[in-house]
Parts: structure tokens; sequence; C-alpha cells
């Protein structure tokens, strides 16, 4: 029996900070997505450069759209769902006094900055880890306490168990603070200007071993650890093979690790390296979908509720578009398929289909699993706008992922097109003009999903006032009857 169900009530959790990072999480998404929808256009619309320049051209917003959406969107949820979930399967309040706010107000700031010194031309240059090094600094101190009150949470736990979602929770952040750290190493010349403390090759393997584990562990490892925990809750229904889930945690973390070096094929890297992150990435395969099957057969016995339940529709599409996209991922890997989609749009398509598809989704589920615990109510304010949402996000995923699969395998067959006297058949230009068709669906498509954050951010926040209102009308009741 747990100490849970023997003290009779449910503990003192902090879920002030989880109701801080959730309410974040899509504000921060409805901002991200926008700035994607607004760089899509600029490619349709070359004049959208020009709205207020230098600040809105697509060479600096497009940074801050990455980092939008990746670590102020997804980072958000991250944080809500694993101070959630490791409070809930603990059985303990979050440890770790005053880091626990500092995590939250340190990340704002961190985005904030982000927000600020992107569009002004401040920047790394090196994907994914743009920002400058005070920023870097401020990212890490943030990161180790993030681990402090984590790890300090399960050290304290009340259970003897450690349920898998947290193995997946703590492997991504211990993770994320080696790869932050050591790609990140720098040597400051300004306050906003540093050089990296690597060179050419050498360089370019460690932005590609960072940037692809930011893929593997801060967009997959973090996530599944959702998966664990709210695919369950919301199916009402068991993990459905807890051995499983266990192989995967412990395949994934070992394999992913190599398979960075399949970003510099055709390169300066030493050949062997890239067949080695070739070998890793086919490999990774089988773990991926270990874990999507796992997570979709937890449905058996609850298929029933996907009519009824939108919330539990986003959490199992977005395990659909998490088997597509770690398929193609391995297939775009092989060298020869690699040879056509490089530098293409099928790479900026895959990359959504895991970002949309099953990033944005599983956070979406997760979000509306929780707004409803955190503010007391049985259900969100209205159901019928999460359907909505459900369609938009689906429909508008797959519009952006398929126009730019379509751009991008075309792009690549105009690209090695060669006359019989050897010259180019098209030039560079020409594959352009042949591309935007797909960039102006890509546009419709980013539209669509934009769409449905704003139909979420209102659904929040109607339901969080609800909920204010009444709790208000409680307390009022209350003093009534003391008086």
């Amino acid at each position: 029996m747990s100490s849970h169900s023997i003290a009779g009530e449910q503990p003192d959790y902090d879920f002030d900070i989880v109701r801080k990072f959730s309410v974040m999480t899509v504000i921060w998404g409805v901002f991200g997505m926008a700035m994607g929808v607004l760089i899509a256009s600029q490619l349709v619309w070359p004049g959208l450069n020009d709205l207020l320049q230098p600040y809105t051209h697509f060479g600096r917003l497009r940074p801050l759209h990455t980092n939008a959406v990746i670590f102020a969107f997804g980072g958000c949820a991250l944080f809500a769902t694993s101070y959630y979930v490791v409070q809930r399967t603990c059985q303990t309040r979050l440890f770790g006094g005053i880091l626990v706010p500092f995590t939250f107000w340190g990340w704002q700031a961190v985005i904030v900055l982000a927000a600020i010194t992107l569009p002004m031309g401040m920047t790394s240059a090196k994907e994914y880890a743009e920002l400058e090094w005070p920023i870097d600094l401020l990212i890490a101190a943030v990161w180790i306490s993030y681990a402090i009150v984590f790890f300090g949470t399960i050290a304290t736990r009340k259970t003897s168990h450690i349920y898998v979602a947290n193995w997946f929770y703590g492997a991504f952040i211990i993770t994320i603070a080696v790869l932050h750290i050591v790609n990140s190493a720098f040597i400051p010349v300004s306050l906003t200007k540093s050089y990296s403390a690597y060179a050419g090759a050498m360089d370019a393997m460690i932005q590609w071993w960072y940037g692809h584990n930011a893929v593997g562990f801060f967009l997959t490892a973090g996530f599944l650890g959702m998966m664990y925990y709210f695919v369950p809750k919301q199916a009402g229904r068991p993990v459905y093979s807890y051995q499983l889930s266990i192989v995967h945690f412990w395949a994934l973390i070992s394999l992913y690790i190599w398979a960075g070096s399949h970003h510099l094929h055709y390169s300066a890297l030493p050949d062997w390296a890239q067949s080695l992150g070739m070998v890793m990435s086919l490999i990774l395969l089988a773990p991926s979908w270990g874990g999507m099957i796992n997570g979709i057969m937890t449905l058996s016995g609850a298929w029933h509720k996907l009519r009824t339940d939108p919330t539990l529709r986003f959490l199992v599409v977005s395990l659909s578009f998490y088997g597509m996209s770690t398929f193609e991922g391995p297939m775009m890997a092989i060298k020869t398929v690699n040879a056509l989609s490089h530098n293409t749009d099928w790479t900026v398509g895959h990359v959504h289909s895991g970002a949309l598809g099953w990033v944005a989704m599983i956070s979406i589920g997760s979000v509306y699993h929780l707004l409803p615990v955190l503010s007391n109510r049985k259900e969100m304010w209205s159901v019928g706008l999460i359907n909505a949402h459900f369609w938009l996000a689906t429909i508008g995923t797959v519009l952006y992922i398929a126009s730019m699969w379509v751009n991008g395998i075309m792009q690549g067959l105009m690209w090695r097109a060669f006359n019989a006297d050897g010259t180019l058949t098209y030039n560079f230009v020409e594959s352009v003009e042949a591309s935007t068709p797909g960039y102006f669906v890509r546009v419709i498509g980013g539209a669509f999903f934009l769409t449905g954050m704003l139909l979420m951010a209102y659904n929040m926040f109607r339901t969080l006032s609800a909920a204010k209102e009444a709790s208000a009308e409680t307390s009022a009741t209350a003093d009534a009857r003391t008086a």
C-alpha cells in the first residue's frame, strides 16, 4: 500500500508553478507559430521582409521562430508536465524552494532576451543554439536549477518505485545540460559577441551532435515522458507493456546520441563518422517504433473514447506522427536518399511532421488534460473548441508536410538533372520558382495550425476565469456561513 493511501489525503502539491508554465506554453505557442506563418509568408511574398528593416528580415526571424517553438513553447510544456508528473508519481511536493520559481522566471527571461537579441542580429550562428554567451550562461543556471528540483523531488519521493515517465524526463534533463554546456563553449570578445571554442569540421560535428540530440532528448525523450503519463491517464488504461517501456528507454538513450553525424553526409567530416551516424540512425527505428506501438496499444479496450474525447485524439494522433517521422528520419539518413533530400524542403517537411505532428500535438493534448485538473473542473470550458482545434491542427500539419515533401523531392530532382553535354538542366532560380505553389500551401497549413492555437488560448482563458469565479463564489458562501 502506498503512503498516499495510508495518509488518506493528497499531499500538498505545488500546482501553481505547473499552472504558470501551462499558461505560458499556450502563449509562447501562439507567438512562435505566428512567427512561423510570417516567415513562411516571406518566402511567398518577399516584400514582407521589409516590414521593419532590418529586424523583420527572414534571416533574423527564422532563428526567433525556432527558438520560440522549441524552447519557449516546447520548453514550457516540458517544465509544466515534468513538474506535475514528478509530484503525482512520487507523491511529494517539489523539492528546491526558491529554485522552483527561479526556473520559471529565469526561463521566461531567456525567451524574452531571445526575442530582443535575435531580431537585432546578435547571434552565435549555431543552429538551435543562436543565443549569445550571457544568455547561454543564464540557460545553464536555469537548467541546473531544474535538475536540482527534479532529481531532488525524486530523491524525497514517498513511493519506492520511479515511474517510467520520470526516467525519460530525467534523461532529457541530464543530456540537455551536457549538450548545451559543451556545444556553447565560447570565447567572448564583447558582451554581445563570441566565437565558438571549436573550429572547422570539429565545430560542425559538435554542433550536430548537439543539434540532433536536441531533437533526440529535448523533442523526443522529454515528450515521451509526457506520453507515458498522459496517454494512460486520458485513456483510463494502464500502459500496454511496462517491460517494453523500459526496453524503449534504454535502447533510445543509448542509440540516439550517436546519430548526429547524419546531418553532415558528403561534408568534410571523416567518412567513417558519416557511416556510423547512418547505421545508428537506422537502428534507432526499432526503439522508436517500440515506443509508438506501446503508446497506441495502451488504448486497447478504450478505442471508443476517441469518438467523444478530442484531448485523447490529440495524444493518439501525435503518436502516429511520431511513428511516421521516426521512420522518415532513419530513411533520410541513408546516404543515397540523403543525396537527394539534403538542403531541400523535404528536410523541412520531415522536421515539421515531428514538430507539429508529434511535439505540438502531444503538448496540446497534455495541456488540455492539465488545465481542468489545475482549475478543479471536470473538463475544459468548451470541448467543442478542442474538437475544432484538433481538426485545424491535423489538416494544417498534413498540408504543411505534404507541400514540403513535394517541393523537396522536386528540388532534389531538378538540382541533379543534367543535359547530354553535362551542363545543368535547371538553374537554381528555376527551382525556387517551381517551389512557390508549395510555399503557398505551407502558409495555409501554418495558418490553420495557428488558428487552432488561438482557439486554445481563448478556451484556456475562459476555463481559468470560470475556475476563478467558482472559487470566489465558494469562498463568499463559506464567509456567509461563518458570519
